[in-house]
């Protein structure tokens, strides 16, 4: 009798890196390990000696070194966990939060590392929700305009302050020196296989999705990179791996030092790596089109299958084989969602209720759920907006901010908790919106993420304000299960993997028994609200009243003359 073979999936989020072990055929999870990175998200200063190097508003990095000690961290941990045999180990995947990079050497060395350029900002990794490169986003979009370039339709006919290019034009604008030394910028998941496997490469997932290329078209012309900016085209020339690889093939395999880090065989396949949410896809049995996968955590990502070309007005952009070999993957998202309810529960919730949930045994996110539940829609008066950290789609633009109407001296934390979960509820159906009228087709909503294992109203919300039923994925880390099916294809069929990863998700993926349904008189009253979401969304949003990008001058302002 042969012997299980197993495959790991490593997850690189916002705050923390998991891993997965699971049997390759039946896709049953043996062992899991979290690490929190040490440094976690660095938003007001940098972790260095000396004199405090203060960051600005809408800054967000990370420290490499984090994603080192999640490797030596994680995989040793489900290893001695399973106890299985490193050699029964047949494949490695890694998903990366997107667009996430960093400057380096030729070699792979993170400037931040360098004494001569760990105090500059623009040396450290620059996380998926670092906005502050903004204005260089702007830029990029009316030079694009003014050019008639076409390829920028691609993307909703804006690029965003998270994708590649704006943040590597703000480290040429602000930090000349920065761009200068770095023989590479890099995607975080790119480093990051390059560090277990010593080969460069960059995945088509984050090269079409963050990075404005294209299988059929490449990238933007030399001549519009140097109208934007001329030490732009360098850029292309040299900044940037001309080795583009599709999702589903192998990296390469660890070195003796990855080995000694994990606790694996040297040798052992390393997958090419994918974007976190685009991860979750085949890992939520989806590898055809019309059925979308709804990623919920910190954020909201959107995801469905195409087989043809199509361009969706604010979509945060589109790679081709940039999950399944031969088909398109749109992406559309939420850029503040589990993000805001943390940020409702830390700052905004008094003092008592926290004491009446640590009576009741719970979080204080139960407390407010169980309470928020008691309530039908439209009963609190109350209407939001989504945008807490700007908005990714459809109106890609990181200028934009929260909004709550109708509260009154007799509103409560609980009311205002449920609002802020409509609120992303009705973003997620501008979404949907979006795709269909661009000839999407959207038939079948599947969620997986951390939001729909914790909340049971968060779901029936989304169901009632979509008109849509809702599945959800089994597997808890639905990520780290696809980066481990990668991993398997990786692999391949010989060492007891899979050819493709239409062939693992039979045996790999699930989804949980239990369909969230809509509430007919729910989804009537929601029906009214979501007509008025829509009115204060493009008043707001779309140049009827630019009161929140005004307010945000005024604070930038105020902060830089403190």
């Amino acid at each position: 009798m042969s012997r299980r073979k197993y495959a790991i999936g490593l997850d690189f989020g916002t705050e923390s890196g998991r891993a997965v072990l699971v049997d390759v055929r039946r896709g049953r999870e043996l062992a899991t390990a979290v690490y929190p990175y040490p440094h976690g998200v660095i938003d007001r200063a940098l972790p260095v000696d000396g004199r405090p190097v203060r960051l600005w508003p809408d800054w967000a990095l990370q420290d490499p070194a984090d994603y080192i000690r999640t490797f030596q961290r994680i995989v040793p941990a489900v290893l001695r966990q399973s106890g299985i045999d490193p050699a029964d180990v047949i494949g490695l995947g890694i998903d990366f939060t997107a667009c996430t990079m960093l400057p380096v050497l030729a070699d792979g060395t993170p400037l931040c590392t360098l004494p001569e350029y760990r105090r500059n900002p623009h040396a450290w990794v620059k996380l998926w929700k670092h906005h502050a490169a903004q204005p260089q986003a702007d830029r990029i979009n009316a030079s694009a305009r003014a050019l008639g370039e076409r390829w920028i339709d691609r993307y909703g006919g804006k690029i965003s302050s998270e994708w590649f290019i704006s943040k590597a034009l703000q480290i040429l604008d602000e930090a000349p020196e920065i761009y200068q030394a770095a023989s590479r910028l890099v995607e975080a998941a790119d480093w990051a296989v390059w560090q277990l496997t010593g080969q460069e490469l960059r995945n088509a997932c984050t090269a079409g999705y963050a990075a404005m290329g294209s299988k059929r078209d490449g990238t933007p012309s030399a001549e519009f990179f140097a109208a934007v900016n001329p030490r732009l085209p360098e850029l292309l020339a040299t900044k940037l791996s001309a080795n583009v690889v599709p999702i589903g093939g192998t990296a390469g395999g660890l070195t003796a030092q990855a080995a000694r880090w994990t606790g694996l065989l040297p040798g052992t396949p390393v997958a090419v790596p994918i974007i976190d949410s685009y991860a979750c896809v085949p890992a939520a049995t989806v590898t055809g089109p019309d059925r979308m996968v709804s990623i919920m955590g910190t954020s909201n990502t959107l995801i469905v299958l195409g087989e043809e070309e199509k361009i969706v007005p604010g979509i945060a952009g589109f790679a081709e084989d940039g999950v399944i070999p031969g088909l398109f993957a749109f992406a559309a998202g939420q850029s503040a969602v589990g993000d805001s309810f943390a940020w409702f529960v830390a700052n905004a919730v008094p003092p008592p209720y926290h004491a009446a949930a640590h009576r009741r045994k719970l979080s204080v996110h139960q407390w407010l759920e169980a309470e928020a539940a008691q309530h039908r829609p439209g009963e609190s008066g109350l209407l939001a907006l989504d945008w807490w950290n700007g908005n990714r789609s459809v109106l890609v633009d990181a200028d934009l901010s929260g909004l709550v109407l109708g509260a009154t001296l007799a509103t409560r934390p609980p009311e205002l908790y449920r609002a802020l979960i409509e609120a992303t509820a009705f973003g997620t159906r501008v979404i949907i919106e979006s795709f269909e009228g661009s000839g999407i087709t959207v038939n079948e909503l599947i969620a997986c993420g951390g939001l729909p294992e914790r909340s049971r109203l968060l779901m029936q919300i989304y169901a009632d304000v979509t008109g849509r039923e809702l599945k959800v994925t089994a597997a808890p880390q639905t990520s780290a299960l696809g980066a481990a099916m990668l991993g398997a294809v990786a692999a391949g069929q010989a060492q007891g993997g899979y050819a493709s990863l239409v062939d693992a998700a039979p045996h790999m993926a699930r989804l949980k028994p239990h369909t969230y349904r809509p509430e007919p008189q729910a989804q009537k009253v929601y029906e009214q609200l979501y007509r008025e979401y829509l009115t204060l969304h493009d008043y707001f949003g779309r140049g009827g009243n630019d009161v929140l990008k005004r307010l945000k001058r005024l604070k930038t302002a105020g902060r830089a003359e403190r």
